[in-house]
């Protein structure tokens, strides 16, 4: 079946159209826990018609205004619902669920400005590029494993659902996709100073190679050294999120 929506490549719109996955996705989400959903970049309403009928406090996001004016017309009850609006300068103000097949050239930026809302995000149900998603979900010591795994799993717990082949979708992207679910943990307060923890941890895996003697040598000095011996011959991709807490508090006493 042909969209009635054109997909545009410089949105990065690949329009879902097996209706079994669509359901999977939408049925991973909880129906409780949080007070408003919204869905980014609904496209031409695959997941959103199994949305509305599931709640009744839910918002769609696009910046496609040709995908804004066919969801109004074909759900004209729901008009004020579609929103011509980047989700990326969306703030939210209660507890919001966030779901979506999200366009590969912003899904990152989508998981960082929930991690910024971390506090009025309890859960997120996506579709990325299944690099991006398994690189989100992977433990420590897999390729994969990097910045975005780290502050995720720092406040989330991950679950990578499924992988979903590249000919349901129109048009047909190159690679294939994954869905994850993010669900936030109940302590959201990490045991050292927030701001350093992610410098920390960007500035180890921006030198992913080097050990951490190396990258992270312009935090260290004759004193804080000697509490974080153990982790200097390692590598970032071998620590577990606790560890870089661990080095951020020695690194940076509050």
């Amino acid at each position: 079946m042909r969209s009635p929506v054109k997909a545009k490549k410089h949105l990065g719109q690949h329009f879902l159209r097996d209706e079994n996955v669509a359901i999977k996705i939408v049925e991973a989400l909880p129906l409780e826990g949080f007070e408003q959903v919204i869905e980014i970049g609904p496209g031409d309403g695959v997941l959103s018609k199994y949305l509305l009928d599931r709640y009744d406090n839910i918002l769609f996001f696009d910046v496609d205004q040709e995908s804004i004016t066919h969801l109004e017309n074909a759900y004209p009850m729901h008009r004020d619902k579609f929103i011509l609006q980047d989700f990326i300068a969306f703030k939210p103000t209660v507890q919001t669920a966030v779901i979506g097949n999200f366009p590969y050239n912003i899904s990152s930026q989508i998981v960082f400005h929930i991690l910024d809302y971390k506090e009025l995000v309890p859960v997120m149900v996506g579709m990325f590029q299944k690099e991006v998603a398994k690189r989100i979900a992977s433990p420590p010591g897999s390729k994969e494993y990097g910045i975005l795994s780290v502050l995720t799993q720092a406040y989330y717990e991950l679950e990578y659902l499924f992988t979903v082949d590249e000919h349901v979708f129109e048009p047909a992207p190159k690679v294939k996709s994954g869905v994850i679910t993010m669900k936030r943990k109940a302590n959201l307060t990490l045991d050292c100073d927030e701001k350093f923890f992610k410098a920390l941890v960007k500035k180890a895996f921006n030198q992913r190679r080097k050990m951490l003697r190396n990258s992270v040598k312009e935090f260290l000095n004759e004193e804080n050294i000697k509490l974080v011996q153990n982790y200097l011959e390692m590598r970032p991709e071998q620590l577990h999120f606790t560890d870089f807490v661990a080095i951020s508090k020695a690194l940076f006493p509050r």
